[in-house]
């Protein structure tokens, strides 16, 4: 009883950080305790949010998504073979969830003003809609035709937030200092794009 009350006091993912501390809670977490689960949730929800609303859907479907990518993980979580890529098998999990669910009609996330501030725009006036769409509509066609690993990149980069950049670094099996050029590299082609589509302006 005594050796219980420790672990729940100082669990053995305190201090940890990145894929060693999810490995940790994954283990106790396959062993039924709750803390770990929610350990889990909490420092990964917002990386599996941002790769739900990076895939163009909208608040309410990006939350059911959020939802059954928890739930396929605790529900299979004894056969994940490799507990140190839980960041990796959370990514892909979503990417594909949300495949799906767009498939069945989901509505396209409007561009963020993040991802329009590094872009050569003019912003529209408030009441000029249609200009914004049309802005938009070019965008996310120009980013549809980057290498899936630079979409994947940026989704995770300009649309998750500078924050997330370890995470990032661990779900594509890249050295962190890579990230800032590769991202540099993927949104200069993106310009490229845009401009090739007349949609640099």
């Amino acid at each position: 009883m005594t050796d219980v009350r420790t672990a729940e006091a100082d669990p053995p993912w305190e201090g940890l950080r990145g894929s060693e501390r999810y490995a940790l809670c994954l283990h106790a977490a396959r062993g039924g305790d709750r803390r770990a689960r929610e350990t889990l949730v909490e420092d990964l929800t917002p990386l599996v949010w941002h790769v739900a609303r990076g895939h163009g859907l909208n608040r309410a479907v990006a939350e059911d998504v959020v939802q059954t990518v928890w739930l396929a993980l605790f529900s299979h979580i004894d056969t994940l073979i490799e507990p140190k890529a839980l960041a990796g098998w959370l990514i892909t999990t979503t990417r594909r969830e949300a495949t799906r669910v767009r498939t069945k009609g989901a509505a396209q996330l409007p561009l963020t003003d993040e991802m329009a501030e590094t872009l050569p725009s003019n912003h529209p006036q408030p009441e000029d809609e249609a200009l914004r769409v049309d802005r938009d509509d070019r965008l996310w066609k120009a980013f549809a035709g980057l290498p899936e690993r630079c979409q994947e990149l940026l989704r995770l980069t300009v649309l998750a937030g500078r924050t997330e950049y370890r995470l990032v670094a661990e779900a594509m099996r890249m050295p962190r200092g890579s990230i800032g050029p590769t991202r540099g590299r993927c949104l200069n082609t993106l310009r490229e794009l845009l401009d090739t589509e007349g949609g640099g302006g």
